[in-house]
């Protein structure tokens, strides 16, 4: 099997023949990971290929500025193309900034309206870009990701605050609607975009999960966010009905879980292990999910010894069994304090997995 064949296996539950690690690392750790793999002379087998989003045309920083007054940034402070301010914090922070957010002084629809969001694909030729990088993975028998993660609810609350919306949505405030609606319509064009271009994979994602319990009821959740994810993922699948949904969501989301299948969710990430049992989860939704993580990135990356990691590849590897139905990987970024040795022994716990 080649890799993209195992890949897509892995989620549709037929059976595989090798796993791909899959991890990303914060700066100050890929800079010591690097150094640490070139002394050992790591064989790192390569990941799914990405292709990223549609180009966009956005509003200026002068244009984004205006809807901060009275506020000053520090310097370094990046503004997104949605107008979300990212400032730095202190030396401690690394690489986590503080985040300000556009529409949070907004009173009225219109405001809303008249918001600039971001133009996606402004010239037209984005889907034939995007197919053109799919086709060089793909000649390289490589599976192939669409990343479109903050796809609804994330990239709302950021432009209006994470209060504020959940207060319109109570309220049944218009505002919400507006919002998440206009957020919606360019999510669905991103990932048509992506289907066309022939992605495998669409990883979608809004957190919606909290540590020990899910960040909002089921029933506001049915209301306002299943249906316009369903909207995005049957846009998707109307374009190219064999692409493959993954859904990031950091945090307990077990109650969730039913809507988030029934919105047409193929593979959900990551099953935080620190706040759902993966075996529980495994064995109450396996017949009809997949999953991606489940290696805890607040315990046992960074915190147990690189045959603790080994273990617990092995042991998840062994709750999904022989069909699939899991793509193990430490479930977020891997921060600084995750010894360089853990994240080799991860690595070659993948590979030994599937050549015992």
């Amino acid at each position: 099997m080649t890799s993209r064949e195992n890949y897509i296996a892995v989620a549709r539950r037929t059976g595989y023949t090798a796993l791909l690690p899959e991890f990303s690392m914060c700066p100050s750790l890929a800079e010591r990971f690097r150094a640490y793999a070139a002394e050992h002379d790591l064989r790192i087998p390569e990941g799914p290929g990405y292709v990223w989003d549609l180009p966009a045309k956005c509003a200026s920083r002068e244009e984004f500025l205006t809807y901060y007054p009275g506020k000053t940034f520090k310097p370094g402070t990046h503004i997104d193309g949605w107008g979300v301010a990212h400032e730095p914090g202190s030396a401690a922070a690394f690489h986590m900034t503080y985040m300000h957010h556009p529409m949070e002084d907004f009173d009225s629809p219109e405001q809303i309206l008249a918001y600039p969001f971001p133009v996606f694909d402004p010239d037209g030729n984005g889907t034939e870009a995007q197919a053109d990088a799919v086709k060089k993975l793909h000649d390289a028998g490589r599976p192939v990701i669409g990343s479109m993660q903050c796809t609804v609810w994330e990239t709302a609350w950021y432009m209006r605050g994470m209060e504020n919306l959940m207060c319109d949505m109570m309220a049944e405030d218009p505002m919400a609607e507006i919002l998440l609606d206009r957020v919606t319509d360019l999510a669905v064009q991103r990932a048509v975009s992506f289907a066309r271009a022939g992605a495998d994979v669409i990883f979608l994602g809004d957190d919606i999960g909290m540590q020990h319990t899910i960040m909002m009821s089921e029933g506001l959740y049915g209301e306002w966010l299943k249906p316009r994810l369903k909207r995005v993922i049957d846009a998707a699948r109307a374009a190219n009905p064999d692409v493959l949904i993954f859904y990031h969501s950091c945090g307990h989301v077990t109650e969730l879980i039913p809507q988030l299948i029934e919105a047409g969710v193929d593979v959900l990430d990551p099953v935080q292990p620190e706040c759902m049992d993966f075996r529980q989860i495994f064995d109450t939704f396996g017949d009809r999910l997949s999953f991606h993580g489940t290696i805890g990135t607040q315990s046992v990356m960074p915190f147990g010894t690189p045959d603790e990691v080994r273990r617990k590849v092995f042991e998840h590897l062994d709750i999904a069994g022989p069909s699939g139905g899991l793509y193990v990987c430490p479930t977020h970024l891997l921060e600084p304090e995750v010894p360089v040795e853990n994240v080799a022994a991860y690595i070659q716990a993948c590979i030994d997995y599937t050549e015992r």
